[in-house]
């Protein structure tokens, strides 16, 4: 299978040695380079960065690479071959392993986030501004609403695929890539961002991870989860009492 996975980076980074990664420097718009791929070639988003995230290499990668399947990770978080212990950069998923589960089906997600006492809408709201997924919400009924039920669904469950990492084949990639920057592009248009902090300015990087499952979902998609592996030490005391904190309504 012709394969090729962006790994996303802002900054220098040890990378997987397989040639079915691309270190891709997102944000490269105006930076010294770093040695990767930069998303600043052909047609691109880069200068949008700090709104956009990784979103910026996901669109230089849809209009500038040519592969019969098309994936996205980042550099502290890979999909992995399910061991649970052993060295982190072992346990990233091989070419091979990839090729046997595409076999059977045509996209690959990291298995869904549970947050149990949130939805997916109070947790946004919680930790964002609901502003944002409202005028998502405004958005589909107006330019796709055959998408909203989906939109309804997704934002009253409590679990959600995040991260932005898939693997998908070509003509799911570039349809899914035509809706989500579709309504992104109209969410910029219409959304006040002046006063978001630094993280909420990041807006349409985190909305887009609501998104994908709203596309999934519309048009019957068949997917499969596999396992992740975060490459750094993860604090998950600090996460969750910072998850609790939100709820309470004691900060973001």
């Amino acid at each position: 299978m012709d394969i090729k996975i962006i790994v996303a980076a802002h900054k220098p980074y040890r990378m997987p040695q397989e040639k079915i990664y691309l270190p891709v420097h997102v944000g490269a718009e105006g930076k010294e380079s770093i040695g990767f791929t930069p998303d600043n070639t052909g047609e691109n988003i880069s200068a949008k960065n700090a709104n956009y995230c990784e979103l910026t290499g996901l669109y230089w990668a849809w209009k500038n690479l040519d592969a019969e399947y098309v994936g996205l990770v980042h550099y502290r978080r890979h999909f992995s071959d399910g061991r649970l212990f052993g060295d982190k950069w072992e346990r990233i998923i091989s070419g091979r392993e990839l090729e046997n589960k595409l076999s059977d089906c045509s996209v690959l997600l990291p298995k869904p986030r549970d947050y149990w006492i949130e939805t997916n809408y109070s947790q946004y709201a919680h930790a964002h501004h609901a502003a944002d997924l409202d005028t998502v919400r405004e958005i589909l009924a107006e330019k796709c609403p055959r998408c909203l039920a989906a939109w309804d669904k997704v934002m009253k469950l409590t679990v959600g695929h995040r991260f932005n990492m898939f693997v998908m084949k070509k003509n799911y990639f570039d349809n899914y890539c035509k809706w989500l920057f579709a309504v992104l592009f109209e969410l910029e248009k219409r959304l006040d961002t002046s006063g978001y902090s630094q993280n909420d300015s990041r807006v349409f990087g985190f909305v887009s991870e609501r998104l994908l499952d709203v596309w999934l979902i519309t048009n019957r998609v068949k997917y499969k989860d596999i396992p992740y592996v975060f490459m750094e030490n993860q604090n998950w005391l600090i996460k969750g009492g910072k998850f609790v904190m939100r709820k309470l309504g004691c900060g973001k």
